[in-house]
């Protein structure tokens, strides 16, 4: 791979591993923005305008309808639900601003109660809908409880003709303001428990829908907004019970996988107006890129973002194959909303220390970058909610292998049905994983990968021998420490499976590994300071931490894959 195939670059984009529409679509995508130039792009997201414009372009080429429809619902044969090519869209809308990818990323959440529904009138709605150039919204989140769904405070009483009247209200709601249909989660006010809640559609243009306000001062209106005796007919409702309940949180499982690849495509039009910047500017008679510190901030930026790249296009593979009998995918995602995006802003600080205050400019992509990139770790659930939500799997994922078939890469034209009927809500502890070894053993040779294998090897010594005790268990402050290293491990492993399906130059994979290596042993001394840590996992914890594997030859070849990013890609005025 060279430097120029590993970092999406506008001019050279060309998605010749999709079909022709899917390929004519994500061009056509890009030839918009670029027609509309960085001058109004910019101008756009100062004065908050809404994005008429973007959605207008979206309904006339049936953008949304063809991405977002899946095969069940389809019309016509290029509509399917097709993770691969969402990915895809993702990194580009996040490429050029998160405004535009925002009302993207909450009509696909939008749609997760409708698609789940076997509700036919309103899945016909659904797609009508999206074929007119709708956006939808999901109103889930409240005021006082944010997104605890157990204690909604939207109330639906029963109507003689078998629907409700619904009221209350939702908070921090994505495209409240012009949905042509809201899926509204709510309780019944006559059955206690979880048998009572019910996912129903809205529409805001409805007289008893009222927009409240937008929360955030921002080209995404992300609204609060109010039913008062809202008329929720019987072929409004989605789901009730605890289908209702599911159906929130699997459409969160379908909608947090798209913050990994918006927090990509932000990372890498500020890198190349950083390296682009750095390589051009002279200080002290030489250019800034001519200064150590610079090189290796740089250089440490871009590997980071290689490693964000692979690690989420292989867990693509595992969320289009997964299915009843395979639900790794249930690690993996949670991975890529934590783990990528706090990769994500990790490399914009990088960056941000060697372009300084030129990332202030109002005239430059990176200053909107640095502010936007802080948003994806906090959206569809804290990093904290997520990396809790990992350890559950860190047992089964490190000591109890089972064999299963290899996954391949899928870029494959299919639908990926079973995001739709992903079932309960539950038996995380009982998911089973391929043997994390096997990817490590493929790369033995690479040094800093085999010196990042023995920190591995001795977490699973620390869960065997030292796991956190009951108290500990209580401790989230602890786990969370466990819980970052564990994330790594995952982290390096799909990254190495994705290098050998993309036969990733190893100088590129040694010099990442470093950088993992360093990362696992910060977390190590982390670990070692928690106030509840025993003297064993403290002596554990400093046993664990490792030098990386230093090479002059090694690093001087990276670095000239970050400068020649430099004038590699300039967004034109």
């Amino acid at each position: 791979m060279t430097t120029t195939s590993l970092l999406f670059n506008p001019r050279t984009y060309d998605p010749a591993h999709f079909d022709p529409e899917t390929r004519r679509l994500l061009r056509a995508t890009v030839d918009w923005f670029e027609a509309r130039g960085k001058r109004q792009i910019i101008e756009d997201y100062r004065t908050r305008a809404w994005l008429g414009d973007f959605l207008a372009f979206a309904a006339k080429e049936r953008l949304f309808a063809t991405f977002l429809t899946p095969a069940s619902a389809a019309t016509d044969e290029d509509q399917r639900w097709d993770t691969a090519r969402i990915a895809a869209l993702n990194e580009i809308l996040g490429f050029y601003g998160l405004d535009y990818w925002y009302a993207w990323q909450v009509t696909i959440l939008g749609l997760g109660p409708v698609w789940q529904s076997d509700n036919a009138t309103a899945r016909t709605r659904a797609a009508d809908l999206l074929s007119e150039g709708e956006v939808f919204a999901f109103g889930l989140s409240e005021k006082a409880h944010g997104a605890d769904i157990y204690s909604t405070d939207m109330l639906l009483e029963p109507q003689a003709d078998g629907g409700f009247l619904a009221g209350g209200s939702k908070y921090y709601i994505g495209n409240g303001n012009a949905a042509g249909l809201v899926s509204v989660f709510g309780r019944r006010t006559d059955v206690d428990g979880p048998d009572g809640y019910v996912f129903f559609a809205a529409d805001s243009r409805h007289p008893a829908y009222h927009l409240v306000k937008n929360v955030v001062d921002s080209s995404k209106f992300v609204s609060e907004f109010r039913l008062e005796d809202y008329p929720v007919a019987p072929e409004d409702v989605l789901h009730t019970g605890r289908a209702a309940f599911d159906a929130a949180l699997n459409t969160v499982n379908v909608g947090k996988f798209n913050l990994c690849t918006a927090s990509i495509g932000i990372c890498e039009h500020a890198m190349y107006e950083a390296v682009t910047h750095a390589s051009n500017r002279i200080l002290y008679g030489r250019p800034v890129t001519a200064f150590p510190h610079v090189r290796r901030e740089l250089a440490e930026a871009y590997v980071r973002l290689v490693g964000m790249k692979l690690f989420s296009d292989r867990a693509v593979d595992y969320f289009r194959s997964a299915g009843p009998e395979d639900r790794r995918y249930l690690l993996f995602n949670p991975m890529t909303k934590m783990k990528v995006t706090t990769e994500g802003e990790k490399v914009i600080d990088l960056m941000w220390d060697v372009i300084a205050a030129k990332g202030f400019e109002k005239d430059n992509y990176f200053s909107q970058a640095a502010i936007e990139i802080r948003g994806l770790p906090k959206l569809e659930g804290t990093v904290h909610v997520n990396l809790a939500l990992i350890l559950k799997f860190m047992r089964n994922h490190l000591l109890d292998p089972i064999d299963v078939p290899a996954v391949p890469t899928r870029l494959d034209a299919a639908d990926d049905d079973f995001l739709f009927r992903q079932g309960p809500a539950r038996g995380l502890g009982s998911v089973r994983f391929h043997d994390w070894r096997a990817a490590y053993d493929a790369y033995a040779e690479v040094p800093n990968v085999a010196r990042f294998r023995e920190q591995a090897d001795a977490l699973c010594e620390f869960v065997t021998t030292m796991a956190p005790d009951e108290t500990q268990g209580r401790d989230l402050d602890f786990l969370l420490s466990v819980g970052q290293l564990f994330a790594l491990v995952v982290h390096g492993q799909l990254i190495l499976e994705q290098a050998r399906l993309t036969d990733l130059d190893q100088t590129v994979l040694d010099e990442l590994f470093s950088v993992l290596v360093r990362d696992f042993s910060g977390h190590c001394v982390e670990l070692h300071g928690k106030d509840s840590a025993t003297e064993q996992q403290q002596g554990w914890a400093l046993g664990a931490v490792r030098r990386p594997v230093v090479d002059e030859t090694r690093a001087a070849e990276i670095w000239k894959r970050v400068e020649a990013l430099s004038g590699a890609y300039e967004m034109s005025l």
